[in-house]
């Protein structure tokens, strides 16, 4: 981030103190606080939307939470010299929720049952007609590219290294995700767009570590950009899996971690169904496959191999987590 988006501020009723660089970011501390100054690329109507979104769930009671701050004139965007859109947000001193520290995991869990229940919100969805995601439509996508990634990699001719790896392992998981969309097809009332817009929920779409910040005041949520409208077992699914891959795939972590959230929202048994079938759809080789074929093919990374070898060494792990915590 350049000096010059420090001038950004000047858009801003706010009278800073002093500044400090962040990840990504600018942070300036304020008499009334802290606040972040962020690059902004998505549509300005998404980020009506997302503004809407932060102050219903606080009205809903969940107060530790980022909000958008509009500038002097009103709006959600301010530009610099260089016409880079920026947006300023509240921000919160704290450090990221150490994922090694279980009875802290358990409170991150709590705290997204409180702020799911917080983002049921069906009259945002009906007034502003919020597309819905669905998780079958989402996963045959990942397959059809899966497809053409196995095609592309049997009719090349002279391989590299990595692609030798991969095309051998390939098969393995591309069976493992055509089976868990052709299972899904036999719960379609329950996931599909419909049932999705009629429940009303949205997702903070990135809920993992970096997003979750322990304060003095507990757990705050910040980075909400990738808000979207579906089932709350997204947000649960990245949150656990980010954990169980640091903590060896260990069934009672899962189930501790399962048990805190249900303190604060109930699990249906459809929620149950989607968060098995959320686990068994290869998610981590489709991301694999996909960074390697539009990342140019070229430039394989050894950082990749590592990954499918990790991956390869955890699916006995993943496989006795599904069979003992969610099946």
């Amino acid at each position: 981030m350049n000096d010059r988006a420090v001038s950004v501020f000047e858009n801003y009723e706010i009278e800073i103190l002093r500044t400090l660089k962040g990840r990504g970011a600018l942070l300036c501390e304020t008499q009334e606080g802290w606040f972040i100054l962020k690059e902004y690329t998505g549509p300005l109507a998404r980020l009506e939307i997302q503004e809407k979104l932060l102050a219903a769930v606080k009205d809903n009671g969940f107060s530790q939470l980022e909000q958008l701050i509009r500038n002097k004139e009103g709006g959600l965007i301010s530009y610099d010299q260089d016409r880079v859109p920026y947006i300023l947000k509240t921000y919160y001193e704290g450090r990221e929720c150490n994922l090694k520290d279980v009875r802290e995991c358990q409170s991150a869990a709590r705290t997204l049952g409180r702020l799911h229940n917080a983002m049921h919100l069906p009259e945002l969805v009906q007034e502003y007609d919020v597309p819905a995601l669905c998780m079958e439509n989402e996963y045959v996508k990942h397959n059809r590219e899966l497809k053409k990634v196995r095609r592309y990699l049997r009719e090349k001719g002279q391989k590299t290294e990595f692609e030798i790896y991969l095309l051998h392992h390939y098969d393995f998981f591309y069976e493992k995700a055509l089976s868990a969309v052709e299972e899904l097809q036999g719960y379609a009332d329950a996931f599909d767009e419909a049932a999705i817009k009629k429940n009303g929920n949205f997702c903070h779409g990135d809920f993992q570590h970096h997003n979750i910040l322990y304060t003095p005041d507990g757990f705050t949520v910040i980075n909400f950009e990738k808000y979207l409208l579906d089932n709350p077992i997204r947000d649960l699914y990245l949150f656990l899996r980010k954990l169980l891959e640091k903590n060896a795939w260990s069934v009672s972590l899962g189930l501790n971690i399962l048990t805190a959230y249900e303190t604060q929202r109930t699990l249906s048994e459809a929620d149950r169904i989607q968060l098995y079938y959320r686990f068994a759809y290869p998610e981590k080789f489709w991301k694999i496959v996909n960074f390697y074929y539009n990342n140019g093919k070229a430039w394989i990374p050894g950082r990749n191999r590592e990954k499918l070898e990790n991956l390869l060494r955890q699916e006995t792990e993943k496989k006795a987590f599904l069979d003992n915590a969610l099946k």
